[in-house]
């Protein structure tokens, strides 16, 4: 076992408070959040079962991931019509320029604050 890998691996959770493996390496039946929601499932409130951890060169070890017990996860719940339309307004406000108020057809970037068009046609600022 190399020291690496065995910082990380406590499977009683005496270091860490929690059991605790290598990334990659957690036994069968957990799973993290986005496991779960890949099987359809979310963690529905139950405790944390374990985490994965790394060693960071520069940080010492990191935790990664929360892992939750595969069994007692509950199914997502569906989508219902008023979260659609929700998500609907949101997507259209990032997709709509403040600057020509137009549906551009992608999401504006923040960085730059306005569509690809307003951003080329801005006036150039001289220096006197």
């Amino acid at each position: 076992m190399s020291a690496a890998w065995g910082k990380c691996y406590d499977p009683d959770g005496i270091r860490y408070g929690v059991p605790t493996y290598p990334w990659r390496l957690a036994p069968d039946g957990l799973a993290t959040r986005r496991q779960l929601r890949a099987l359809g499932l979310r963690p529905g409130g139950q405790p944390i079962q374990g985490q994965l951890m790394r060693v960071n060169r520069r940080t010492g070890t990191d935790p990664i991931a929360y892992l939750y017990r595969v069994d007692l996860a509950l199914p997502v719940r569906p989508m219902t019509p008023r979260k659609w339309g929700a998500l609907a307004l949101a997507t259209l406000a990032r997709r709509t320029c403040p600057s020509c108020r137009l549906d551009v057809g992608y999401c504006i970037p923040p960085s730059l604050g306005m569509c690809g068009l307003c951003h080329v046609n801005l006036p150039t600022q001289q220096a006197a």
